[in-house]
């Protein structure tokens, strides 16, 4: 094959806009035999693009998420250890398709460390979804009630190819038939594909949990994310309005 070079574009000097600093940030890079092939980046950035839209985001309340701020840096540091090796190589976790979750009472600070985590994944370059799950089975009913195929499968679609699916609050959902599908689905779907899921839930007790969302979807969940990290303590938020 002929050797690549970065496709010309953008003015005289300007700095390569590619995260891999491959290509000029287009995606593509020039062959010798004027053809062009796809930069690593280019799939990074049609999962982006894939993202883009979905979910909540990482809410205005928790962008200042860090392992030095409160309700984070009084936290446990042998818990914080596992976190804290996750968000260090974000990349190759999430190349490898693992997960995390944390799991323990109301206010300890859960979604904090779930949204650090996701906000690592974003400043990397990844592709995030971030739902709360009522949220998220509101979104999948909306195209379900409305019998448009094509509006389903392209949210499941999307919901599968992202590189991190958030879901807080797993667990806090009515339990119907319909509401087990749907978890299942999406959770096997990236357990097939190795692809990772951060998650919050306000119980250990899997048991319980089982109950709750289903034997199958928690234990594809404990393939992904192995064993919940317990998160436990006082409502941080009812001490601070204290």
């Amino acid at each position: 094959m002929s050797p690549l070079r970065p496709v010309p574009s953008g003015s005289p000097g300007e700095p390569p806009r590619c995260a891999l600093g491959i290509c000029d940030g287009s995606g593509w890079i020039e062959l010798e035999d004027n053809t062009a092939a796809p930069c690593e980046c280019r799939q990074a950035k049609i999962a982006r693009a894939a993202s883009r839209g979905m979910g909540t985001g990482v809410p205005k309340r928790f962008r200042g998420v860090s392992f030095d701020r409160n309700p984070i840096s009084d936290m446990d540091p042998h818990l914080l250890r596992s976190v804290r090796d996750y968000v260090r190589d974000v990349d190759a976790s999430l190349d490898a398709g693992r997960g995390l979750w944390l799991a323990g009472d109301v206010g300890t600070g859960k979604t904090s460390l779930a949204m650090l985590v996701s906000l690592a994944a974003e400043k990397a370059g990844r592709s995030v979804a971030i739902y709360p799950v009522t949220r998220l089975l509101a979104e999948i009913k909306d195209t379900y009630d409305s019998q448009n195929g094509g509006s389903y499968m392209s949210l499941f679609r999307r919901l599968c190819a992202v590189d991190l699916l958030h879901l807080d609050d797993l667990g806090a959902e009515r339990r119907t038939d319909w509401v087990l599908e749907q978890l299942y689905s999406v959770v096997n779907e990236r357990w097939q594909d190795e692809r990772s899921i951060v998650i919050t839930t306000n119980t250990l007790n899997l048991d319980e949990l089982r109950e709750q969302i289903g034997a199958r979807t928690v234990s594809r969940l404990l393939e992904i994310c192995g064993e919940p990290l317990p998160i436990m303590g006082e409502d941080l938020r009812l001490k601070s309005a204290g």
